[in-house]
């Protein structure tokens, strides 16, 4: 893989700096955290390299893991060899002290969303947490206009996807047991949700 092959977001470049002040506040003791849906593998690269005291293991779909790879290759990562999950099917064993999961929710469809918080909260310790980086609707209502022109590209590429209400997302970590601790202003109209 050539580095001018390789994906690169500049969304993640962008938000990493303000997504570890955000993880630095909410994951202080030692643990071990899962990455759902690791993407290009640039948050795991730089981010485990800031949080040496966490155990590091990002994931997604098969077919992403090799740009994952690249990314931990090419930097001081701390991170573990990526694994392959659908949050759909098998997880991976846990429990975790930490789940972090960034720009997923409104890819999925709903129903997936609603069950990866289900198996998330399955896979979290007691007193873990679950953090989503991401844009969240409050009250059905847009938080700007650049998150309503998102959401009909969203709606262009796939029906099923869309930004998510946060209200939705609370009654769904509510039936497991967790509840909203925080919730962060990001830049560019993102949240940062952390659930335990």
């Amino acid at each position: 893989m050539t580095s001018s092959k390789v994906p690169f977001s500049q969304a993640a470049e962008n938000n990493k700096g303000p997504i570890l002040q955000v993880l630095q506040q909410h994951c202080q003791a030692p643990g071990t955290l899962l990455e759902i849906g690791a993407g290009t593998g640039q948050h795991a690269a730089w981010l485990s390299a800031q949080l040496p005291h966490l155990q590091w293991q990002p994931s997604d779909v098969a077919q992403n893991l090799p740009t994952i790879r690249h990314w931990l290759g090419q930097t001081h990562s701390l991170a573990n060899a990526p694994l392959a999950l659908d949050v759909s099917d098998q997880w991976p064993i846990g429990p975790f002290d930490y789940l972090f999961t960034a720009n997923t929710f409104h890819i999925m469809p709903q129903s997936l969303v609603a069950h990866c918080i289900a198996e998330g909260c399955r896979h979290l310790n007691t007193e873990g947490l679950f953090m989503v980086y991401g844009p969240f609707n409050y009250d059905d209502q847009f938080t700007s206009d650049s998150n309503r022109q998102f959401e009909r590209w969203l709606k262009s590429t796939d029906t099923q996807r869309g930004i998510r209400d946060k209200e939705w997302v609370e009654q769904e970590f509510a039936q497991h047991g967790r509840q909203c601790l925080a919730d962060h202003a990001m830049p560019a109209n993102n949240r940062v949700l952390v659930f335990g």
